[in-house]
């Protein structure tokens, strides 16, 4: 028996980056703060380009703590979803559907979200990660991370709880 052929590798890295670019065009308000993401395998880096209209404090100058939480907030929501749809994605026999399962999604919507700002947010290019700590059908746990120069030095951090949309869970278990 023959097994077939797997996929090119630029038809998948197509597919993922097709995936990405319609869950973040979903949300208006990333485009409005400059936000984009990395992509690298099954990773997201979200990227807050500095502009003036970010600051808060002029007198520092300090990034606006409203545009530091939105950014994290943003990040945690693009991985939530971003983990969910990753065997959808990720499915040969899907790739048609993949864009089609994308415009049906529903975000997740936040139950909770604190942040700990560790320290003034530079006038400078923001880098965050985030990490789902629990996914189940209902509900969601997310750890976010943010820091400009230097990763070990974080200048803020949140956790938020998320309500689990209904096609989020519809396209987690579709997949066995």
């Amino acid at each position: 028996m023959i097994k077939p052929r797997p996929e090119p590798v630029q038809v998948i890295k197509q597919r993922r980056d097709e995936a990405l670019g319609a869950l973040v065009s979903s949300i208006p308000y990333i485009q409005f703060l400059g936000v984009s993401f990395d992509r690298r395998g099954d990773e997201l880096t979200a990227i807050m380009r500095y502009s003036d209209k970010l600051i808060g404090n002029p007198g520092l100058p300090a990034l606006h703590g409203g545009a530091i939480a939105a950014f994290l907030e943003i990040s945690a929501v693009i991985e939530l979803s971003w983990s969910s749809l990753w065997k959808e994605i990720e499915t040969p026999s899907d790739a048609a559907q993949g864009t089609s399962i994308l415009s049906q999604i529903e975000l997740p919507k936040t139950i909770d979200f604190t942040v700990d700002y560790l320290r003034s947010g530079l006038p400078r290019d923001a880098y965050a990660r985030a990490r789902v700590t629990r996914s189940g059908r209902r509900y969601a746990s997310v750890f976010v991370e943010a820091w400009q120069d230097n990763r070990d030095r974080m200048f803020a951090q949140a956790t938020g709880h998320f309500l689990t949309p209904k096609s989020l869970t519809a396209a987690k278990g579709s997949v066995s």
